[in-house]
Formats: C-alpha cells, sequence, structure tokens
C-alpha cells in the first residue's frame, strides 16, 4: 500500500471543490501543487499589471486583493486537512501568528509525511493498494 501522488490539476480542482471544507485530510502533494498554483497566477498578475501600471496602480492592488479573496478559504481549508493529514488539529495554523518562527514551524509541519494510517480526522488521503 502507497499513497500515490496528486497530479497538478486534480490537486486543483480538489482544493476549489472543498472550498470551505476544513475537516478531513489532504496529501502533500495535493497541498504544494495549490501552492504552486496560488504562486503562478499571484506572479502572473504581478508581471501582467505591476510592471506596466506599477504596485500602486488601483487596477493592480484591486485584482490582487480580489485573487486574494478568491483564494483565502479553499487555501484555508487545505491547510487545516493538510495539518490533519500529519496528525494535529487545524488550529495549528495559529502558528502564523507568530513573526518568522511560526512561518517555519507550519513549513515543517506541511512539508511532513503523512500518516500512514486512519486518524482521527479520517482515512488515508490518495491510498492506493498493490499486490
Amino acid at each position: 500500500m502507497y499513497q500515490y501522488p496528486v497530479p497538478f490539476g486534480e490537486a486543483i480542482r480538489r482544493a476549489f471543490n472543498n472550498y470551505c471544507v476544513f475537516t478531513g485530510r489532504a496529501s502533500r502533494s495535493e497541498y504544494w501543487w495549490f501552492v504552486l498554483f496560488t504562486a503562478i497566477v499571484g506572479w502572473a498578475i504581478g508581471i501582467i499589471l505591476g510592471l506596466p501600471l506599477g504596485s500602486d496602480s488601483f487596477i493592480y492592488q484591486g485584482v490582487s486583493g480580489l485573487w486574494g479573496l478568491f483564494i483565502f478559504l479553499p487555501s484555508l481549508g487545505l491547510c487545516f486537512r493538510r495539518l490533519h493529514d500529519t496528525g494535529r488539529s487545524g488550529w495549528n495554523i495559529l502558528w502564523a501568528l507568530l513573526p518568522f518562527i511560526g512561518t517555519i514551524i507550519l513549513i515543517v509541519y506541511f512539508c511532513q509525511n503523512s500518516q500512514m494510517s486512519d486518524n482521527q480526522y479520517g482515512p488515508v488521503p490518495n491510498l492506493r493498494f498493490t499486490r
């Protein structure tokens, strides 16, 4: 039995389909693919609008703000599910309130392997059985 990695497109689809879901589990690949997607879109917004208009432009700030609002709840739910997958409460996201050290703690948690057995938050995601 092993945990298969979620492809890029599937990870994005799952994040938006589970828009406000704070229960269950999300695999490491599911989490990091979505982080990459949000970073790419954010950089694209910055390049397309920020360079010609300037970062103080009303249009740039508006589009960036809308993007942030659009991904806030899916990202928060995914963070909760990723923490659940490592056996931790989703409320560990509050580490982010501590400048610098809290971010490091969360990155370490998000990079850890999944618990390879069912835990109090649900069954192992993306599990395949081999013969």
